[in-house]
């Protein structure tokens, strides 16, 4: 029988990495950890589990085996072995290169994967921190390479300050930075597809400079400005709140401080939850897991029923397919 799964994380340690994160994760052999991948499938970085009796076995072996059970028979049958979803969470202490990533068209075209869309949950900020999402008013493909050859990029960027439990969603083509003192929670489809057009001169620095993709970025950016790019959400106490739903993923958002049962027997999915305030005991079928801030598990689509058990106050973001 199949139980709440953890899995290792796998560290990214990049220039624009914070403290954050490895205190949280209480890893005291690395002082900086960029991105904690919490569930990947990824090449090259598969997640490997961390519990229980199939401790050591990685999600793709997995899937080969459990097949719907894990995943969802309908979920299953779209992506095959190939776990559809990338769960991180990121410690900005500077900020990160401007960026897009393309849909799932151009990706296939170009790439042969999929495109990528991401969702951002504000875990921490800093007052002064701010994200880069889309543009403060409607430009063309002319406008940003003159902007970008005369270093006046800036000026046309939208730039959102942030804090604590902020929502953003980034679709495929929307231009997007997050900023420096920032930690969060992201989550997104199995792609490792990015287009970089910027990186603060840090791509003018041999020790710095990153790839620059700005003649594949150019076709496939969405120049248009939008009214609002923070989405917007209520809390339900001791209940969940829709947040993001696209092709690729739902999440919502459960807050409680007493013990509330989520029942899953209408859907056909996994469910992931990342932890992003509090602690809980996730109880099912007799087995209890703890779940910590900074922490993440899978629950197999075959489990219909989990207790969630706070330890005072807990906040997790539930994921499905």
């Amino acid at each position: 029988m199949l139980y709440p799964l953890k899995f290792q994380p796998i560290y990214k340690t990049y220039v624009w990495g914070g403290k954050k994160l490895a205190e949280l994760k209480k890893n005291k052999n690395i002082k900086q950890i960029s991105e904690s991948w919490e569930l990947s499938a990824v090449s090259g970085n598969i997640s490997i589990v961390a519990n229980g009796f199939l401790a050591g076995n990685n999600l793709q072996d997995l899937i080969e085996i459990y097949m719907g059970d894990l995943v969802g028979e309908s979920v299953y049958e779209r992506y095959g072995i190939e776990f559809p979803l990338l769960l991180k969470f990121i410690d900005a202490a500077q900020p990160l290169s401007v960026q897009v990533h393309p849909d799932d068209e151009i990706a296939l075209k170009r790439h042969n994967a999929y495109g990528k869309e991401e969702m951002w949950y504000i875990i921490e900020a800093e007052n002064d921190a701010e994200i880069c999402l889309g543009f403060n008013q409607n430009i063309n493909k002319e406008i940003l390479q003159k902007s970008l050859y005369d270093k006046k990029l800036l000026d046309f960027l939208n730039f959102e300050k942030v804090k604590n439990g902020n929502v953003f969603e980034v679709p495929s083509g929307r231009i997007h930075a997050i900023g420096k003192n920032i930690l969060l929670a992201e989550v997104q489809n199995t792609s490792d597809i990015t287009y970089r057009i910027y990186d603060w001169g840090r791509e003018y620095d041999a020790k710095t400079a990153r790839q620059m993709h700005v003649d594949l970025a150019l076709d496939v950016i969405d120049y248009n400005s939008y009214k609002t790019y923070k989405t917007e959400y209520d809390i339900a106490k001791n209940n969940s709140s829709d947040i993001c739903q696209n092709s690729h993923f739902s999440v919502k958002i459960i807050d409680f401080d007493s013990t509330i049962i989520r029942s899953y027997l209408a859907i056909d999915s996994f469910i992931a939850y990342m932890c992003v305030d509090g602690k809980t005991i996730l109880e099912c079928n007799g087995t209890g897991e703890t779940l910590a801030k900074g922490e993440t598990a899978l629950i197999p689509a075959e489990i219909d029923e989990v207790k969630l058990i706070p330890d005072r106050h807990a906040r997790l973001l539930e994921i499905s397919i």
